[in-house]
């Protein structure tokens, strides 16, 4: 179940060597996934929620974390305290998991998929992505949901290398678009 993270102590030796670093601990590692994403006007509807939550919860394999306004908004209805969203990070072998299914199942069920978009990292070299349909995660039963949901991935490295960075998702097997030359 681990297949990913037995692939990246695989490729960190050969990454050392391709690209001529001191220390085989200057290869970026991958510190934790966050996964984000808001309940929009489904908040209204406690079973819509609830059942989201559920949805959620088996999409990263741990519970998430409710996120609550901080702030009134009443352009958007909102009230401080009231609930918007949910949250999880992962870490570890959950991380290496669910990297695994995003790359090798969710990934390749986006409808008109034609690859990860090359400038997506920030400033700290970090990599995220948007999903635009939940359903598309081998857990969720497309037939039987009350909404589709985006996400926001963010996958969090140690180093702020963004070329060094790329190259690791790329062998550990992120389709990004073929750059223009």
């Amino acid at each position: 179940m681990l297949r990913l993270k037995e692939k990246y102590n695989k490729i960190a030796g050969k990454l050392k060597k391709d690209q001529k670093l001191g220390s085989i601990m200057e290869v970026p590692r991958i510190n934790k996934i966050v996964v984000n994403t808001g309940i929009g006007s489904f908040r209204d509807n406690r079973e819509s929620v609830e059942s989201f939550e559920k949805e959620f919860s088996e999409i990263l394999g741990q519970k998430p974390y409710p996120r609550k306004a901080r702030i009134s908004v009443a352009g958007f209805k909102i009230k401080q305290g009231d609930l918007v969203g949910f949250t999880g990070t992962l870490r570890g072998d959950r991380m290496w998991a669910f990297l695994d299914k995003l790359i090798g199942t969710a990934i390749p069920r986006i409808r008109d998929f034609r690859g990860l978009e090359n400038d997506k990292f920030d400033q700290d070299g970090n990599y995220s992505l948007g999903i635009k349909e939940h359903v598309i995660f081998p857990e969720i039963n497309p037939n039987a949901v009350k909404g589709i949901r985006s996400l926001q991935i963010t996958i969090v490295s140690t180093s702020k290398n963004k070329k060094l960075n790329k190259l690791v998702l790329e062998n550990l097997g992120m389709p990004f678009k073929k750059e223009d030359l």
